[in-house]
């Protein structure tokens, strides 16, 4: 039963890895009440059974985690996909959370809404600046468009619509499948894969000279709610202060947790992304804010959920 003392949330995307950590965070505190968790029966790229919910558990705030990603891999093979889930998802939240009178709005974007050119570290005034990264064109426009509409409603009604933007997320249940995984949950299975089959190399995708800011689900997850409490601004802010490594490096940080030893291959024929993309912080973290978990024991606990989580590996812990 909901709790009268207790303000009403709703995580749109709970199955998310950003999304699945906000929960978590959220139960652990144990002074909100989470609604639509675990609902069957709607879509949130569909408005109807969306209004249906907003009019029956009236949530006070609402965070926007949802819309399908994916690495490099995904975004080539599923720009339409990408692009429609993240805009129609978007879309009806922000407008049923305006008409349902919803108190505060944080809809969490995305860094490849940044130029690819974009000067590093990317500060929040170069959005829409330069041209994008083609590998993610699609997913980065509708993340665009959501930010848009949340600055659109929030000039036009006055709602308290907060749009964050989060470093690479990595960490527990995250996507380590061979086709849709970001760069680390497929650095992990195939590291593992590796090392299960005594292989004496391990292929990774380009040069190895693209660099990453990396920051834990669960600091995430904090951070939102930080900004939830802590930030009211039609400009975005950014949500890092993570590690900045290189592909390269990261390839032989996972290697070292996962106890691979064998050679790494780079192929120079599949794409870098973009070749620099770290955030500026310095917005967040004049607020007061700053992660709590090292790289190192983000990773491994990443490899321990990899290892519990996969029905097909021989390792158990």
């Amino acid at each position: 039963m909901n709790n009268p003392h207790k303000s009403k949330i709703f995580v749109a995307g709970e199955n998310t890895l950003i999304g699945e950590a906000l929960v978590r965070q959220l139960r652990n505190e144990n002074t909100w009440d989470v609604v639509g968790i675990g609902t069957t029966g709607f879509d949130l790229q569909k408005a109807c059974e969306l209004e249906s919910f907003f009019e029956s558990e009236k949530p006070e705030y609402v965070i926007y985690a949802g819309g399908k990603s994916g690495g490099i891999a995904a975004n080539l093979k599923y720009p339409a996909e990408m692009m429609y889930d993240n805009l129609m998802g978007a879309t009806n939240i922000i407008h049923s959370s305006h008409k349902h009178g919803v108190k505060k709005l944080l809809y969490i974007a995305s860094s490849c809404s940044y130029p690819r050119l974009c000067t590093q570290p990317m500060k929040e005034d170069q959005l829409l600046t330069g041209s994008l990264e083609p590998t993610n064109e699609a997913y980065a426009v509708a993340k665009l468009s959501g930010i848009k509409l949340c600055q659109a409603y929030r000039r036009q009604y006055g709602d308290d619509f907060i749009v964050a933007i989060p470093a690479n997320c990595f960490g527990i249940h995250d996507d380590f499948s061979p086709e849709d995984s970001h760069v680390i949950g497929a650095l992990i299975r195939r590291a593992h894969e590796a090392k299960q089959s005594s292989l004496p190399q391990l292929t990774v995708w380009g040069t190895g000279q693209a660099r990453r800011e990396f920051l834990f689900a669960d600091d995430i997850a904090d951070a939102c709610l930080f900004t939830l409490r802590h930030y009211s601004d039609e400009q975005p802010i950014n949500l890092a202060g993570g590690t900045d490594v290189s592909i390269r490096e990261l390839a032989q940080m996972v290697c070292h947790v996962v106890g691979y030893t064998g050679e790494l291959e780079f192929e120079l024929n599949r794409p870098d992304g973009m070749p620099l993309k770290s955030l500026d912080a310095s917005r967040l973290s004049s607020l007061g804010w700053s992660p709590r978990t090292s790289f190192q024991v983000g990773l491994e606990a990443t490899y321990k959920a990899f290892l519990t989580e996969s029905p097909d590996q021989e390792v158990r812990i």
